[in-house]
């Protein structure tokens, strides 16, 4: 048997706390957008080392405001700024939440497929003495099931 990484079980009242708690944030943050796939790909790139220039920028922009072009909206940026400034924290929070999240699903699902692959395997050795699981084994095999490639057609 594998390494059991994490041996835990989600009783109902911890997974109704945390769809709670899920609900909560969402309804906490009602301004969260959801782009389309296009949309982020179109986007200027926005990521940890632009985050202090994105800052300083409004620094320099609020203190000479006379540099900028009538058409450019201070307020709209600092009010960018200010909402990447505060969302910050919940997101910092967030991805280790996640990626604690990530790393416990990763971990469970390792072990249940190591243990899957056990039980094919004994299962196929004992399939052999009897044919008593010939069904289930066709079944647990076609995931190891090879996709045949269709030959190209000869012009």
């Amino acid at each position: 048997m594998p390494a059991n990484r994490i041996d835990a079980a989600i009783t109902p009242d911890q997974h109704a706390r945390a769809q709670a708690a899920l609900t909560a944030l969402t309804d906490a943050l009602p301004f969260l957008i959801d782009l389309a796939d296009g949309e982020r790909t179109a986007m200027v790139k926005f990521g940890e080392m632009n985050r202090s220039f994105v800052v300083k920028a409004l620094a320099i922009a609020e203190a000479h405001p006379e540099i900028l072009p009538s058409g450019f909206s201070l307020p709209e940026f600092a009010a960018d700024v200010a909402l990447v400034e505060d969302l910050y924290p919940v997101r910092h929070q967030l991805e280790t939440l996640f990626r604690k999240l990530d790393d416990t699903y990763f971990a469970a699902g390792s072990e249940a497929y190591a243990a899957a692959l056990l039980v094919y395997q004994y299962a196929k050795l004992h399939n052999l003495s009897t044919g008593a699981l010939e069904g289930s084994l066709d079944d647990l095999g076609r995931r190891f099931a090879r996709k045949t490639r269709k030959a190209a057609p000869t012009p």
